[in-house]
């Protein structure tokens, strides 16, 4: 019966509570029913999909756009200020393909403050992607990302390095996001 539930919460998480045309709402229901820790100022836009409850936090400030897939099987961690672009995915789990059972792997993955992630970026279980890095849309994160490194391609590699300094604040609530 716990099972069911579980996947019940999920279900109306993915399927309803991500396409409410309310910031509010959707934040009312990832703190209190998900058990996520949302950040001031935080949004997530519509259409986000999340594969458990708890496991999850976004730090102030941040944004993760629509179409998002997190999969939160193993902790996922992001800081303060952080823009997630359109269709990213960020995942903690996978499979040993070489298990006679392929058996499932989770492994965290911790996003820090000031990090960008363009459009269709991957980032696969275990990473950790460094203060102020940029992940360029469409790469495919393998390997840990350093501090302001700017990483592009498949698999992600350094591009160059981002200036120091950084200290804005993001703000992104729009209306029916």
């Amino acid at each position: 019966m716990q099972r069911f539930l579980s996947e019940l919460r999920i279900y109306i998480c993915n399927r309803w509570v991500s396409r409410l045309p309310s910031h509010t709402l959707r934040l009312l229901f990832y703190r209190h029913v998900m058990k996520y820790t949302i950040g001031k100022n935080s949004a997530i836009f519509l259409d986000c999909t999340f594969d458990c409850a708890k496991n999850f936090s976004l730090g102030k400030n941040s944004v993760i756009n629509g179409k998002c897939r997190i999969d939160n099987k193993s902790s996922i961690t992001i800081g303060e200020n952080v823009s997630i672009s359109q269709e990213v995915m960020i995942l903690s789990a996978d499979h040993d393909m070489d298990s006679p059972d392929f058996r499932g792997r989770e492994r965290p993955v911790k996003i820090e403050d000031y990090v960008w992630v363009g459009s269709r970026a991957i980032i696969l279980p275990g990473i950790t992607v460094g203060k102020g890095a940029v992940v360029s849309a469409g790469a495919v994160v393998t390997k840990n990302v350093e501090p302001f490194s700017v990483v592009a391609g498949v698999p992600a590699k350094m591009k160059r390095t981002r200036k120091k300094g950084i200290n804005y604040q993001l703000s992104y609530r729009r209306r029916f996001h």
